[in-house]
């Protein structure tokens, strides 16, 4: 069994910028591909980016050159760098685990989301 904690969240103006961290629990981190997913009322869940056991990435088009995702094995870690925000980007962020593809296909595993909020 895998727990996802997420934190970093909160209330940013537009251009501003915020660090997601999802801490996992396990001796196997290292070998989860993971993932950021967001989510808003009334849309379905939208694949955000994700990172694979060695590093490689993928992004969703909408924050490609804004967004970072990047892991620390030796914390368990997986963060999420959001620089320039938008509006648009304003949901809960949730973090995945255990997914596998290309695309990302969602494991099992998910934390209980933070969200973010972007002011225009």
């Amino acid at each position: 069994q895998v727990q996802l904690v997420e934190s970093g969240g909160g209330l940013v103006q537009a251009g501003g910028s915020l660090r997601l961290s999802c801490t996992a629990s396990g001796r196997t981190f290292s070998s989860y591909a993971m993932a950021w997913f967001r989510q808003t009322p009334g849309k379905a869940r939208e694949f955000v980016a994700s990172i694979y056991p060695g590093d490689y990435t993928r992004y969703t088009d909408s924050v490609k050159g804004r967004f970072t995702i990047s892991r620390d094995n030796a914390k368990n870690t997986v963060y999420l760098e959001m620089n320039s925000l938008k509006p648009e980007d304003t949901a809960v962020y949730l973090c995945n685990a255990g997914g596998s593809g290309l695309p990302y296909y969602p494991g099992n595993y998910w934390g209980q989301g933070t969200q973010v909020t972007v002011s225009s």
